[in-house]
């Protein structure tokens, strides 16, 4: 496959839906992609406007201080002791590193690779890119012969499913029966609402009691775009299994795939500072215990949804009718068609709205 094969962009179909939500008198609430609102930590652009003297290339592998912030995060805020620099790596967000994992692990033609059934799109290009088999699959007895690489995601982007400690053994254990590769999309993890994830820590695939002093095989992927508001830095890292991560940083040396050194420094700020984060939550929480009622009342059911920055919904109709029904009170939201072939009567709101957006959207699903 080459990239004169991938589909159109899928967003692009939603234009008339959102011409029609904003023209509504009072305005579109804009509830589809889930691109951060609020502003980016004082703490973090006071580093970055410190950095501006980046006169040298960067380094791809990353300052030592950026690694070492890594390293200390995994340990502080997802029970993850005894990584090193040579266990992490930064990447120019998520998203790249997402659609490149498959070549820059040497997949292609008659390798599978298994991602979840409601599914960022982008775990299904990487692996059409490089000629390698795409396969929708949550249970690892269902994933075959052949596989080379699981995505994980967790919490779940549409659907802020978690995967807790025995599910990420159980999938650990298929892979390795399969030689497959793990990678774990976390980047929602600092953002549990629904108990046990609103007081404990949703896992990581390296915490030691998945992984049981072995990470071999073992990917955490995470991105700093939501829990600090940095979506615009593309700022995001991998850490695991440093027999993977050494070729995969020599590929990305040849690639020239380097974050920006003010970006880094940013980073090592964002990470080493856990009062913006709660801050930043309770934003969220807040928009949360404002929007998933008001659907509730208006005729939609909450699947999962238990953490994240998405409400994950159906009123029992094709979602393109229920984006209609909304375009109708001015609000936009992701169909589910999106997100794979399973699940074509959801749609994803997200909470990255303006408060007064988010009250808007209330109020127009309590009249609607």
């Amino acid at each position: 496959m080459s990239v004169h094969d991938l589909a159109d962009y899928p967003w692009d179909s939603v234009a008339p839906y959102a011409a029609r939500a904003r023209a509504h008198p009072d305005g579109i609430v804009d509830l589809s992609i889930g691109s951060p609102v609020d502003a980016t930590p004082a703490v973090v652009a006071d580093a970055l406007r410190a950095a501006t003297d980046a006169h040298a290339y960067p380094q791809t592998v990353g300052t030592p201080a950026l690694r070492a912030a890594i390293v200390d995060w995994y340990a502080r805020r997802r029970g993850v002791p005894g990584l090193t620099p040579d266990h992490v790596l930064p990447t120019v967000g998520s998203k790249e590193l997402v659609a490149l994992l498959p070549l820059l692990l040497g997949l292609g033609a008659g390798d599978v690779v298994v991602h979840p059934r409601a599914a960022y799109p982008s775990y299904e290009v990487g692996a059409r890119l490089v000629g390698a088999t795409p396969l929708a699959a949550d249970d690892p007895a269902d994933w075959p012969e052949g596989t080379r690489l699981v995505w994980l995601n967790s919490p779940g982007n549409p659907d802020g499913r978690v995967l807790d400690v025995a599910e990420l053994r159980a999938a650990v254990a298929r892979a390795r029966e399969l030689g497959a590769v793990i990678a774990s999309d976390e980047c929602y993890a600092e953002l549990g609402w629904d108990a046990p994830w609103a007081d404990a820590a949703v896992p990581s695939i390296l915490d030691p009691r998945v992984t049981r002093g072995d990470a071999s095989g073992l990917l955490s992927v995470y991105s700093l775009s939501k829990q600090s508001n940095l979506a615009g830095y593309r700022a995001a890292f991998i850490a695991g299994d440093p027999v993977l991560i050494a070729p995969m940083l020599t590929a990305r040396k040849h690639l020239g795939l380097m974050v920006p050194a003010p970006v880094q420094a940013a980073m090592a700020a964002a990470l080493g500072d856990d009062a913006h984060v709660d801050a930043q939550r309770e934003l969220y929480r807040a928009r949360r215990a404002l929007l998933r009622p008001a659907l509730e009342s208006a005729g939609f059911r909450i699947d999962h949804s238990e953490a994240g920055l998405y409400l994950w919904a159906t009123a029992g109709e094709d979602a393109w009718a229920t984006l209609d029904r909304l375009a109708d009170l001015g609000i936009l939201a992701g169909p589910g068609h999106f997100y794979g072939a399973h699940h074509p009567e959801h749609v994803r709101f997200s909470l990255t709205a303006p408060d007064e957006r988010i009250q808007a959207a209330a109020r127009r699903l309590a009249g609607s």
